[in-house]
């Protein structure tokens, strides 16, 4: 009956790739992206043409019923505990209640119609020496999820990491129908390549898709990382999910992240802005989702600064180059932060550094003129772009005042 049920899924939902069948789907399958917001944001992906929503724990739960209502299916993530953030493989108690809170949640929710696969924890070996170990929970776990919840695939997550390190996983984690690699930056590209060369041959879906991460960009001399306008992410979107979509073992891509988060800017990774607001990534995304938009995101064709290092006082100069779908006027919010200090490994919360109040001599669409802080130290002039339809650019300059 098992069987029938999952022949039968596999053919009114051609975007599945099922458990046991073959890996014959491409990127354009798993059709969405990887998801922190509420509900107006889900609309919004649902809006861009997303058919799937990847989520990372529990918590997300209603995010079933919200998928289901906007006609999404849902990668519903099951959290496990991090040795970095404390929890011990050695301590059977916590093994256990582990174990008994997975159970529960597939258990209540394996008949959800909005589920779609279960994502059996996230890059659960960061920090470790030999992520071994780990990846044998993660497979030990899998094996429960499939054995109460047969018809839906199981998806074990990893960071991006050397060849060596994610060598052991062509031979590791049988319960694992799908193992989810988080790409970021040129690696994507060379993804088929080394999965050639590693002999990985289980179906893979890029469960975090992202531009030049903060840990592989260039860096000023005092160490700050040099971030892309949300208009260089959009063209990385673009190249990145065209390539992808003609892999046969990438089963799907999952751009990271439809919301926004602090991580080490307030907008390396967020898709959207902090009130929602599109950008000229979601249109690339919408784009590939078979949605193309007719009115873009405003477009930053250039930035620059006076200087990188200026003295206490010191008079700032700074210019962008952006211009709009339709030649309108544009805005610009200037905006000056602390560069960010508490800076945490595997996208952990981090403190949102305060925003610098500093005098303004003159600032219009274009250019901005203001004091330099009086404190010495490391900071960032964020620039916001928008246009009359409220989409919005992004982009940011690094300065340290000395």
């Amino acid at each position: 009956m098992n069987f029938l049920r999952r022949l039968a899924r596999c053919l009114l939902l051609p975007l599945l790739l099922c458990a046991g069948a073959p890996a014959a789907a491409t990127a354009s399958a798993w059709q969405g992206a990887a998801f922190e917001g509420d509900r107006a944001a889900l609309e919004k992906l649902a809006q861009a043409g997303a058919k799937v929503v990847r989520v990372y724990r529990e918590s997300d739960v209603w995010v079933l019923d919200a998928a289901h209502q906007l006609g999404m299916k849902v990668v519903m993530g099951l959290w496990l505990g991090h040795p970095r953030h404390g929890f011990r493989l050695d301590d059977p108690a916590a093994v256990r209640k582990q174990e008994v809170a997975v159970r529960r949640f597939v258990t209540t929710y394996r008949t959800h119609p909005a589920l779609l696969a279960w994502g059996v924890g996230n890059e659960v070996e960061t920090g470790v020496a030999d992520p071994q170990p780990v990846w044998q929970e993660v497979n030990r776990l899998a094996a429960i999820v499939k054995s109460l919840d047969p018809d839906h695939p199981t998806l074990m997550v990893v960071a991006d990491n050397s060849d060596a390190w994610l060598a052991p996983l062509a031979r590791c984690c049988a319960a694992v129908d799908l193992l989810g690699l988080n790409l970021y930056g040129g690696s994507v590209f060379q993804l088929p390549e080394r999965l050639r060369r590693l002999g990985i041959t289980k179906p893979v879906v890029v469960t975090e898709l992202g531009p030049l991460g903060q840990w592989q960009a260039g860096r000023k001399p005092w160490g700050a990382p040099v971030e892309l306008t949300s208009s260089q992410k959009a063209d990385f979107f673009r190249e990145a999910l065209a390539f992808l979509a003609g892999q046969p073992q990438v089963a799907g891509a999952f751009p990271f992240l439809w919301g926004a988060k602090q991580e080490q800017t307030g907008t390396w990774h967020g898709l959207l802005l902090a009130d929602g607001s599109p950008t000229a990534m979601t249109d690339a995304l919408s784009a590939a989702w078979g949605r193309p938009v007719t009115q873009a995101a405003p477009r930053i064709r250039g930035i620059g600064i006076a200087a990188d290092q200026f003295s206490p006082g010191q008079t700032m100069s700074a210019g962008v180059d952006a211009a709009s779908f339709d030649g309108s006027p544009l805005t610009t919010l200037w905006e000056v932060r602390a560069e960010a200090t508490d800076l945490r490994a595997g996208g952990d919360l981090e403190t949102v550094p305060p925003r610098i109040d500093v005098a303004v001599q003159q600032a219009d669409a274009q250019s901005v003129r203001f004091t330099a802080p009086a404190a010495p130290g490391a900071y960032r002039l964020f620039i916001t772009v928008r246009d009359r339809l409220g989409k919005a650019a992004t982009a940011n300059l690094p300065f340290r005042v000395r």
